[in-house]
């Protein structure tokens, strides 16, 4: 709930607050494996943020404890997003509420850039993995639409595997370390099947509130990228 209040700047800042706050001062994450669930959150459609709080809760209390993750870090921005809505007329309409949303961007700029910088000091502390990341950042400027950030993993995922095989000696390779998530198969497969169902059923003809409901679900299901 505290991140939820405190944690301003989008998915990317969410996440150096994420690691601050469980990898370093509460130690629930080694970096290796905040690193990975990271990755796979970048890597799955939807935001990465959300993603990564839900798992760190299931990790740490079950089904309940990603269920009480989940709401705790998104309830404040949506009750703090209702209240903005209901008063948008008044803040755009005086001078000074432009300058404050235009004060707000900037800051929210730095604070992303601050959550780059921390993860990319503990993440890219060799040449290949800095070779990599800016690599990935070349390609993100140079290529635009809605699939660049889908290009950029996989370009990344293709050149970690090669390093990994080919460039540096077996001694030198990373071990993974396991992020144990008390999940069974059976759950994980109604899980996907619900998702795909889902998802399925957004292309259907619908009308007020389920045409809504699967405008969004279609972007969440098929936008990825992590933010």
């Amino acid at each position: 709930m505290r991140l939820g209040c405190t944690s301003f700047g989008g998915p990317v800042a969410h996440l150096g607050y994420f690691r601050t706050e469980f990898v370093s001062s509460r130690a629930w994450l080694s970096e290796p494996a905040f690193a990975d669930l990271v990755a796979l959150a970048q890597f799955l459609p939807g935001p990465a943020s959300s993603q990564t709080g839900f798992a760190i809760g299931l990790r740490q209390g079950g089904y309940r404890g990603g269920l009480a993750a989940w709401l705790g870090f998104t309830l404040p921005s949506a009750l703090l997003m209702l209240c903005f809505a209901a008063s948008a007329s008044v803040i755009i309409a005086a001078p000074i509420g432009l300058v404050a949303l235009h004060g707000l961007k900037l800051a929210a700029a730095a604070i992303v850039g601050q959550a780059v910088w921390g993860m990319a000091r503990s993440l890219c502390r060799t040449w290949h993995t800095r070779l990599i990341a800016l690599a990935g950042l070349a390609l993100a400027l140079g290529v635009s639409g809605a699939l660049s950030p889908v290009m950029v993993i996989i370009a990344g995922g293709m050149a970690g595997l090669f390093i990994g095989r080919l460039v540096l000696p077996p001694s030198s390779n990373m071990i993974l370390e396991p992020l144990p998530i008390a999940i069974t198969p059976r759950a994980s497969f109604i899980a996907l099947t619900l998702c795909a169902a889902l998802l399925a059923a957004s292309f259907l003809p619908a009308h007020g509130l389920a045409l809504l409901f699967a405008a969004f679900y279609r972007a969440g299901a098929l936008v990825f990228g992590g933010g």
